[in-house]
This record gives structure tokens, C-alpha cells and sequence, in this order.
């Protein structure tokens, strides 16, 4: 059975919904989907509503609320849960007005959710702006079929060992390139920065960009592309898992690499300031391991082994041009002698607000 018939997604004839989606949209109506981030610290949920004016910012938004309860946020008994806007996107799927809203949440006593990492991480972002910490980072994902497994594997064995799926063209050597070309297109439309994308070591297996971010702009857009690519992959009836391991055995795992840097690294003999950087985290390898995957470092424990262009997650390293290490100086950095470093140890499923709120502690506030 192929995964079409599979899913009921898949299925569903889509020219129908468009005999209602081009019903003329009165003039004085916005729908704005609130999207946010749930209790498990992965997963997004959103809810729309209907606005009778055109935000221009977040903060033209309605604050509101949630069923916590079904979100592993709260208990039945004070189940509400508050949305606060934080950024604001056109919206790819309704187009015209109407918008897509990044929301932080909140708890009723007026705090930060446990899965709300954007405050901590917007108040170190404003404490370094004047260095204008900027941000890239390269998202994989591997995309599964109904059942779990890699989409377009064999149902009964396994592709043909890793060598020509990176950067890959060919049928016998990628699938679904028309999610990731949809969901490019809707990044650019929404107003997302994303910055490229390419076919992964693994089969079945992609990675795009998002950056250079400034600040907590990084997390935002990269929050928002996932929405994006997991509201398009529904279509099609695939299923996106940023699982950092998602196959055992010798095939590479998924990672969002981090490139990072700041005004003094990007200016002239800036390598001084990319090694103090170096150094700094050196120090702190460990507090960086917490924070670089949303279950402190059991998911990269799957990952990180050393083996398939990752670093021992026990161990510190950094080198020039070498993938098999915690921190790597690019060639044309090195050459340059300025410009930025790439963190490789941030799982697939990582937080970007825990991430960069790392980064920027350590590297910056020395903290």
C-alpha cells in the first residue's frame, strides 16, 4: 500500500477547497492564525480568529487564550493559558490580509510557560544588541511515511549506502523535493529569512537555512519555518520529524548547525574575537549540551557519538574546516581571519531560543 493510500490527507481531493477559498473575503475581516509552541517543547499547535482590522505589528494583536489541558501545559481545573504576541508573518495559505502570529505563552499567574525559552532569550538578546549578535541555522529533517519509516524507502530493506543523496538529483536519489520547493516559496511569502536548502547525507533526509538572524529574530523565523513545513508535508500526507537520530545504524543523524558571530568577529583580525569565543565555550561544554536539545541531552546522546560528522558528545573539540568536531572554524573564516564560527552540536529538535540565549550568555556576557 503506498503512503498516499495511506493517508487520509493525501487522499482528499484539494481542487475542492478552492471553490471556497476564493469566495470573496469581506474587506473589514484579517484572519490571524496564533501559532505557539506546546508543553513537549517541540511541537507547535495553532488556532485562527477572526480580526476586523489589518495588524501592522505583533503588538496590534489581541492577547489570548488557550485549552492548556490538552497541551501538557495545565491541569482541567486552571486550564487557560495565555497568548502574547511576538511576531508577526503573512500567512501563505489564506494570503491577502491575513496573517500568521508567533505567540509566547503564559501561564495565569502572568509567567513564562517551562516551554516559553523566548523571554529568557529576548532579555539576553536586548542586554548584546549593540554587538549585533547574528544568527544562521541550518534545520534538518528527515520526512516519514504513514508508518514511520524514511519516506521512499524500501518497505522491506534499505537504500543503498550513503554517497550520492547529498545534494542529490535524480529520482533514484531524492524524494519529495516538491515539499521542500513549496515550503521555500512559502518561507520567502511569509517573510521568513530563509537563506537556502539541499538535499541531506541520509536519503529522505533535507536541511534549509534560516539567517543571518539579528538577535531573537533567529528563533522566531526559525520557529515559524517549521510551522510552515509541517502545515505543507500535511498535504501531501508525509510526516516531518526533526528526530536527531531517526535511523539506527550508519546513517547520519539530523542537526540544526548554529553558525554564530558578533560585530567585533565580522570586523578586521576578528578571529581573536572567535577564538576568545572558543575558549569561553570550552568552558562550558556542558551547560551547552543541556541546552541543545529539548531533553538535556538524551536525544543527542543518539547523535553525538563521533561517528557520521558529529562530534563525542562527552568532549569538547574545535578545528579548522573539520566536521567531526564541536566547534568548526569554516576554511574562508580561517583565511579571512574574521567572520564566524559554526556551533555543530544543537540537535534537529533543539529549542533556537535556548540555543542562541546560550551562545550569547556564554560568548558574549561570559556568564
Amino acid at each position: 500500500m503506498s503512503v498516499l493510500q495511506d493517508s487520509p490527507n493525501a487522499v482528499l481531493d484539494k481542487t475542492i477547497v478552492n471553490r471556497y477559498l476564493d469566495l470573496p473575503q469581506p474587506d473589514d475581516k484579517v484572519l490571524v492564525r496564533y501559532i505557539w509552541i506546546d508543553g513537549t517543547g517541540e511541537a507547535l499547535r495553532s488556532k485562527t480568529r477572526t480580526l476586523d482590522f489589518i495588524p501592522k505589528d505583533p503588538k496590534d494583536c489581541p492577547t489570548w487564550t488557550y485549552d492548556g489541558s490538552s497541551t501538557y501545559q495545565a491541569d482541567g481545573a486552571d486550564s487557560d493559558i495565555y497568548l502574547y504576541p511576538a511576531a508577526l508573518y503573512d500567512d501563505p495559505f489564506q494570503r491577502g490580509n491575513n496573517k500568521l502570529l508567533l505567540c509566547e505563552t503564559y501561564l495565569p499567574n502572568k509567567r513564562p510557560t517551562k516551554t516559553n525559552k523566548r523571554c529568557l532569550a529576548n532579555e539576553a538578546m536586548e542586554a548584546v544588541k549593540d554587538l549585533e549578535p547574528w544568527f544562521g541555522i541550518e534545520q534538518e529533517y528527515t520526512l516519514l511515511d504513514m508508518d514511520g519509516r524514511p519516506f521512499g524507502w524500501p518497505k522491506n530493506g534499505f537504500p543503498g549506502p550513503q554517497g550520492p543523496y547529498y545534494c542529490g538529483v535524480g529520482a533514484d536519489k531524492v524524494t519529495a523535493r516538491e515539499i521542500v520547493e513549496s515550503h521555500y516559496r512559502a518561507c520567502l511569502y511569509a517573510g521568513v529569512k530563509i537563506a537556502g536548502t539541499n538535499a541531506e547525507v541520509m536519503p529522505s533526509q533535507w536541511e534549509f537555512q534560516v539567517g543571518p538572524c539579528t538577535g531573537i529574530a533567529a528563533g522566531d523565523d526559525l520557529w515559524m519555518a517549521r510551522f510552515l513545513l509541517h502545515r505543507i508535508a500535511e498535504e501531501y500526507g508525509v510526516v516531518v520529524t526533526l528526530d536527531p537520530k531517526p535511523v539506527n545504524g550508519p546513517w547520519n543523524g539530523a542537526g540544526a548547525h548554529t553558525n554564530f558571530s558578533t560585530k567585533p568577529m565580522r570586523q578586521e583580525n576578528g578571529i581573536a574575537e572567535i577564538e576568545l569565543a572558543i575558549e569561553r565555550l570550552s568552558l562550558k561544554h556542558a551547560k551547552h549540551i543541556q541546552a541543545y536539545d529539548p531533553h538535556g541531552g538524551k536525544d543527542n546522546e543518539r547523535r553525538l557519538t563521533g561517528l557520521c560528522e558529529t562530534s563525542s558528545i562527552n568532549d569538547f573539540s574545535a578545528s579548522v574546516a573539520n566536521r567531526n568536531v564541536s566547534i568548526r572554524i569554516p576554511r574562508n573564516v580561517a583565511e579571512d581571519k574574521k567572520g564566524y564560527l559554526e556551533d555543530r552540536r544543537p540537535s534537529s529538535n533543539c529549542d533556537p531560543y535556548s540555543v542562541c540565549e546560550a551562545l550569547v550568555r556564554t560568548c558574549i556576557l561570559n556568564e
